[in-house]
């Protein structure tokens, strides 16, 4: 991988865990909250920030998959990945493998 690819990689990966983490707090901390506790801002707050990162997510992982010359399988895995809890960390899981990148 070259200094360039494993740039782009490395901000994908973070952005992905991030988002992935940012949708976990959503859906078992934040809507709990505001179900159970009847704390709607919890949501609000999180919700927005998941979107955010979401949005951030779908903006680098086109020129990202571009970069590093991913299939159309691949680019759409990483799609459902995002929208799937737990997702973004088994599709981190099959980049480490494909690009032999130890945790």
């Amino acid at each position: 991988m070259t200094e360039e690819q494993n740039k782009w990689y490395n901000r994908f990966r973070y952005i992905s865990l991030t988002e992935g983490i940012s949708f976990l707090v959503l859906l078992f901390l934040a809507m709990p909250l505001k179900y159970a506790f009847d704390m709607p801002m919890a949501v609000k707050v999180v919700g927005w920030a998941h979107g955010v990162l979401f949005m951030a997510y779908l903006y680098v992982l086109i020129p990202t998959a571009l970069k590093l010359d991913w299939s159309w399988k691949r680019i759409f895995m990483a799609l459902t990945a995002s929208v799937l809890p737990f997702g973004p960390f088994v599709f981190d899981q099959d980049l480490k493998k494909k690009y032999q990148i130890s945790a």
